[in-house]
């Protein structure tokens, strides 16, 4: 699939995954809308793109999932119409499940899970009515098995899964498409914005994540999947194991998790 004249709208794009996804598609012959709460940031954002003047600003906060009709009717006006919704905004989380306070739980499915599941079903009618689209989420490699520390956001991930398979089968005669993304560990601040027990941020960064696959090289592994509409990609190190392990020898990655480090 070629991105030429696809009109791409990107959740989550001031930081990280999201921000080199956006400078890497800028190469393409596409338009992006870009979307965060930090306006300030998608600006920054915007002129480091390649093609700035393909590129439209959409401010708004995944955790009022009320509203995302609005959100989905401002975005049609940037270019017209909508090809591709990539879901990228989220939080994550670092507490242990007995310290983790049901608040904590409660933001991240608002978030992860409902504001994701709200603006895609504020998209779906357009998709169907052309007749054409592709979601494109990004879950996690803990939407397909679990470690400590992430119980939230291990289940928000999970539920996402459950979500858009059934999507993809429902509207699979409308030619939609459904494309889940699961990283592994990529160097971001996703730790540093991580929620700890009491709902604030970790603030610190995590070796695993600082040793993650750099975020440029994912964001062109992640176009790549995109490209051939690939049903789920995971895409990391050596982590990516643990979904056959999850999948053919549940026990031993359990005794494995259990003895790795895990934060």
């Amino acid at each position: 699939m070629s991105f030429n004249n696809k009109v791409i709208w990107i959740t989550g794009a001031s930081s990280g995954i999201g921000k080199a996804l956006a400078l890497e598609l800028s190469k393409h012959d596409c338009k992006l809308i870009l979307s965060a709460r930090r306006e300030h940031a998608l600006q920054e954002v915007k002129q480091q793109c390649k093609t700035p003047e393909h590129v439209a600003i959409l401010p708004f906060d995944l955790a009022n999932y009320g509203n995302m009709f609005v959100v989905t009717n401002d975005a049609k006006k940037c270019f017209g119409h909508i090809d591709i919704l990539i879901n990228n905004g989220g939080i994550s989380q670092r507490s242990l499940v007995i310290d983790t306070d049901i608040s904590v739980d409660k933001k991240l499915m608002e978030i992860d899970y409902l504001g994701t599941v709200a603006l895609t079903k504020a998209v779906l009618p357009h998709f169907v009515e052309r007749k054409s689209g592709q979601f494109v989420t990004v879950t996690s490699l803990m939407g397909k098995f679990s470690s400590p520390y992430r119980s939230g956001y291990c289940g928000a991930k999970h539920a996402l899964h459950g979500f858009f398979d059934a999507l993809r089968m429902e509207h699979d005669k409308d030619n939609i498409k459904v494309t889940l993304i699961c990283p592994g560990f990529v160097n971001t601040d996703v730790a540093k914005n991580a929620l700890v027990g009491d709902g604030t941020k970790q603030n610190t960064q995590d070796t695993a994540t600082q040793n993650g696959l750099p975020v440029n090289v994912f964001a062109k592994k992640m176009i790549t999947a995109i490209q051939k509409q690939k049903f789920e990609a995971y895409i990391g190190r050596k982590e990516v194991l643990g979904v056959y392990l999850k999948r053919f020898f549940p026990r031993f990655l359990h005794w494995y998790v259990l003895r790795s480090t895990v934060r």
